[in-house]
């Protein structure tokens, strides 16, 4: 089943989401190479795409995992956890309806 996985950074996360990114853009990429990963992103903290030093207000992930422990699991083992980047992280499950 699909599930997304919704952090929200703390105020000032740039520097320590920057520190971390590497570890935590491996670990997509092994839900990508399983073909797990449907998709996986930063919101911006401002309306742009590149927003500098605003840096972000948190992230989006949707992906297959074999249940809501397990997916909740994968997310508390982020590196934007124990490094502080996100204040708090809500993991739900998710039916994709579109597209099909």
């Amino acid at each position: 089943m699909l599930y997304a996985i919704m952090g929200t950074d703390v105020s000032d996360s740039l520097t320590r989401r920057l520190e971390a990114r590497p570890e935590h853009v491996t670990r997509l990429k092994q839900l990508q190479a399983a073909g797990r990963l449907v998709l996986a992103g930063p919101h911006p903290a401002i309306d742009c795409e590149d927003p500098g030093e605003a840096g972000f207000s948190g992230s989006l992930i949707i992906a297959e995992f074999d249940s809501l422990a397990s997916a909740q699991a994968w997310a508390d083992a982020d590196p934007y956890v124990s490094a502080g980047v996100y204040d708090r992280v809500i993991v739900k499950p998710f039916k994709r309806v579109l597209p099909a």
